[in-house]
């Protein structure tokens, strides 16, 4: 399944949110999230600095997890960014792919 790297950072009322449900109730919460679009939370850590929390998830595909974003981003609570995470595999068939291309003014 693929793995995607999840960055977020509360607004004011993201980090009121926190401080009543705690870590433990927020990582709840975001893990019932994930399955049940079928997919699962591989870490969660909290941070300081311009990230609050840091995941790794599994989900199913790019659709789902752009849904999981939009459905987050859309309680006001949380900002995040949604990064796909590519295997060693995954880089070395990309490199193998041969295509023609003409970059920029070239």
């Amino acid at each position: 399944m693929p793995k995607y790297l999840i960055q977020a950072s509360y607004t004011t009322e993201g980090v009121k949110g926190l401080l009543k449900d705690k870590g433990s109730g927020r990582r709840a919460a975001v893990e019932a999230a994930a399955k049940s679009v079928g997919g699962s939370i591989d870490c969660i850590y909290f941070a300081f600095g311009s990230d609050d929390a840091i995941l790794i998830a599994d989900l199913p595909d790019n659709a789902t997890a752009a849904s999981l974003a939009l459905t987050v981003a859309a309680t006001g609570a949380v900002h995040t960014r949604t990064t796909p995470l590519l295997t060693v595999e995954d880089v070395d068939r990309a490199v193998g792919i041969k295509m023609k291309y003409k970059a920029p003014g070239k």
